[in-house]
């Protein structure tokens, strides 16, 4: 065996029993920094799987505007590279922010909760832009 599979091994382990922990964490009355942290994280999860399954339609939605668009002329195609476009710098964005976020706490066990509290906070009104993309309002 190397020594890189030994310390993946080893490393994987470890973080069985916090994989295991997860489950087990009552995050409506999390006490401990470590249960803050995994519900933390759960919350920015759920946010980023909702985040996926609305930015699929909107793409899907910009495709169509696309088509629709593209009958008329192609001067007025380009929605749903544009939202790509925006989307990836979204992401840059959010990661920024998101890392800035935890040096409040830096090195400190609070720092993976302010960070993924951030994603979980940006990933929704992010999610919430999208969604208006495909409900336009109506003035």
């Amino acid at each position: 065996m190397t020594r890189t599979t030994l310390i993946a091994g080893a490393l994987l382990l470890a973080a069985m029993p916090a994989l295991a922990q997860e489950d087990d964490v009552d995050c409506a009355n999390a006490m401990t920094q470590a249960d803050m942290n995994i519900c933390s994280n759960k919350d920015y999860e759920a946010a980023d799987a909702e985040l996926n399954t609305v930015y699929k339609l909107t793409v899907a939605a910009m495709r169509a505007k696309d088509k629709d668009f593209g009958d008329i002329s192609a001067d007025y195609v380009g929605a749903e590279e544009t939202l790509k476009k925006a989307q990836r710098a979204w992401i840059g964005y959010r990661d920024g922010q998101c890392e800035l976020a935890g040096f409040e706490a830096r090195g400190g066990s609070m720092e993976p909760a302010l960070v993924s509290g951030c994603l979980a906070q940006l990933t929704t009104a992010r999610t919430k832009e999208l969604k208006q993309l495909l409900e336009p309002t109506e003035n």
